[in-house]
């Protein structure tokens, strides 16, 4: 089992900056990957960005190319999301996942991670 801590989020103005953090503790695999997605109400949960631990590869949502940026931190199994730029349209909740058997083809989807952690508030308004 892997389980998973988040934390980071919070009202902001327009334009503000935030940053996510997603720790994971438990078993990892060579496959292992960490990645970040959100939902609105009222809207399917959406992916934003993951990375593969193995090669460091990285993938972003067109949506948050240029804004968001996923990477790795010195901790050992922890990501951050760091976002810029906010616009009332990424208010939603952000979920961490983790996948012990990614593959890039299915690095976007949901059913792909099977870990999630609680979720945290992202809220954008003036």
């Amino acid at each position: 089992q892997v389980q998973l801590a988040e934390s980071g989020g919070g009202l902001v103005q327009p334009g503000g900056s935030l940053r996510l953090s997603c720790a994971a503790s438990g078993r990892t695999s060579t496959n292992f990957a960490m990645g970040w997605f959100r939902q609105a109400p009222g809207k399917e949960r959406e992916f934003v960005a993951a990375i593969r631990f193995n090669g460091n590869r990285i993938f972003h949502a067109d949506s948050v190319k240029g804004r968001f940026t996923i990477s790795r931190g010195n901790a050992k199994d922890t990501v951050f999301l760091q976002m810029e730029s906010l616009t009332p349209d990424d208010t939603a909740v952000y979920h961490c996942a983790a996948s012990q058997t990614i593959i890039q083809s299915s690095i976007a989807s949901p059913q792909a991670y099977a870990y999630w952690g609680q979720g945290t508030q992202v809220t954008v308004s003036s």
